[in-house]
């Protein structure tokens, strides 16, 4: 057997759904990943792109082709947020210093603008050019998850409210597909966005009493 059937041979049965190999690793590097995040750990990077590889074969065999393009673009983000998170603020490289924050209403208004055109246009795409039984959610977690990516890199405080509308329409979406264990996995992931949003704002909170308390 070599690794391309191993990795789509059914690991256990789940829900009466059988459970393959690679759904395996994305539900732990996917689990590895998110807990990462909340605890600001650079290794989150790394890790989330080993995660992109095996869901980028998950996703492609369930249909899901939005979310199989997702994938791949969420590898290349992953680069730019890794290394954005190891020069931090002052930009040398291993700091990790860059400051939680805001985001400002330009960033806030251009980010839903962003989701729900690109949500149109991918949805149309989908259904004009692909065979995907679920277009409008699947364009949907797609143009979403680009933007709260893209606001995780710059940690930006409200990223963590964009995934926690993403996980509640992805667990759903993915029992519709049969992927019963990815499905239990974005229960998981929306626990962990609660998590880190509570420690994120918790750490936001102490810093500004510091700089308060040091007058800056």
């Amino acid at each position: 057997m070599n690794i391309t059937d191993w990795l789509s041979a059914t690991a256990f049965t789940l829900i009466n759904n059988p459970v393959s190999w690679v759904e395996v690793i994305g539900f732990v590097t996917g689990a590895a990943c998110v807990w990462g995040v909340a605890r600001q750990k650079i290794w989150n990077w790394p890790v989330g792109i080993l995660n992109n590889i095996a869901f980028v074969t998950l996703f492609l065999g369930a249909g899901l082709y939005g979310e199989t393009l997702l994938q791949i673009i969420f590898a290349v983000l992953a680069v730019y947020g890794w290394i954005k998170w190891s020069r931090g603020a002052s930009g040398s490289a291993g700091s990790n210093d860059l400051p939680i924050r805001s985001a400002s209403r330009t960033e806030a208004g251009v980010g839903v603008a962003a989701v729900v055109l690109a949500t149109a246009a991918i949805a149309y795409l989908l259904h004009a050019g692909t065979d995907s039984q679920v277009p409008i959610p699947d364009a949907f977690v797609l143009a979403a998850s680009l933007v709260a990516t893209y606001a995780q890199a710059k940690k930006i405080f409200e990223h963590w409210y964009v995934w926690i509308v993403i996980d509640i329409v992805s667990i759903p979406l993915y029992f519709s597909r049969g992927l019963a264990l990815t499905a239990i996995l974005y229960i998981g992931f929306l626990a962990l966005c609660v998590y880190g949003l509570v420690g994120w704002n918790r750490l936001r909170a102490t810093k500004n009493t510091e700089l308060a308390t040091a007058g800056v």
